[in-house]
């Protein structure tokens, strides 16, 4: 058996292609969505990220501004410009890099944007709502992940799903979203962390498997169900003297054993990572449309 491959590609430029047209129309309404991204310091993976979402903003008609600050930025500086944002009804979203230098809270950060201009789905206002079940900015990994199974016609109701993996990024609100009595969700969900000890027994019994821990090839083929369907959410370099850059980008999954047991995989990269980014624009507009009532 070999799994169908799960093209996040794909499936993330329909979602870009949806949203060109939105776009046109709430800019013939005077709105033009506007997503303010601001980055600290030089983290070179950080820099990577947000050069990828400025092109994705400019491709789309969004206006995607980058602030850069320095690594020395204090909290007080960061806060301040955070709330200048917050306060220009022009700015729709508001996304503040992540990691922060050591001398900044990142938990004061996100509790200093908006919830209304929260476009990554972090402030405590959204995951209370998303826990809550009520209309909200989902965030955006977990988000994306859910469009895959839709688009897949994977339906979890009904299924066990089995994430590993606890952050608050990924693990965590992906489990409540699946948990939902709601369409593409009302599953029966575990959650695997460093305290679960052998993880085996709890991912032998995923109907659909959610990796997301930050190790490399941590998910081998004896440990998925037959037929299971198998979501990487990670993303690991690793040193490859044949390529290009001297690294390749892995999953947490073996992906060369596990597509041979699993009847549909993600591939990284090209499976979950496009779809992250799609949604910080679907959610950008989102806002757009709620500060013209009309969502």
């Amino acid at each position: 058996m070999s799994a169908l491959i799960i093209d996040g590609n794909a499936t993330a430029e329909k979602i870009r292609v949806q949203l060109e047209t939105e776009i046109v129309q709430l800019r013939e309404r005077g709105c033009h969505p506007r997503l303010e991204v601001i980055l600290v310091g030089d983290d070179p993976a950080a820099q990577s990220y947000v050069a990828m979402k400025q092109k994705d903003c400019e491709r789309i008609g969004i206006l995607g501004q980058t602030t850069r600050l320095g690594t020395e930025t204090s909290e007080e500086e960061l806060l301040a410009l955070i709330d200048r944002f917050n306060h220009d009804a022009s700015v729709h979203g508001i996304l503040v890099q992540l990691p922060l230098p050591h001398q900044i809270s990142e938990e004061k950060v996100i509790a200093a944007i908006s919830p209304d201009k929260d476009v990554d789905g972090f402030h405590p206002v959204n995951v209370g709502r998303m826990v809550a079940g009520v209309d909200c900015f989902l965030p955006c990994t977990p988000a994306g992940i859910q469009a895959l199974l839709v688009e897949y016609k994977i339906d979890p109701k009904g299924k066990h799903v089995v994430v590993v993996g606890r952050s608050t990024i990924v693990g965590k609100p992906f489990a409540i979203m699946m948990m939902q009595k709601k369409p593409w969700a009302n599953a029966t969900v575990t959650v695997c962390h460093t305290g679960s000890g052998d993880l085996k027994p709890y991912t032998q019994q995923a109907d659909i498997l959610v990796a997301a821990v930050g190790r490399p090839a941590l998910i081998s083929a004896e440990m998925i169900k037959p037929g299971a369907v198998v979501i990487d959410v990670g993303v690991n370099r690793i040193e490859d003297s044949s390529a290009k850059r001297g690294y390749r980008l892995v999953g947490d999954v073996d992906f060369a054993a596990v597509h041979k047991v699993a009847s549909a995989i993600t591939p990284v990269p090209g499976g979950v990572g496009p779809m992250t980014r799609a949604f910080l624009l679907k959610n950008t507009v989102k806002s757009a449309k709620k500060f013209l009532k009309l969502d």
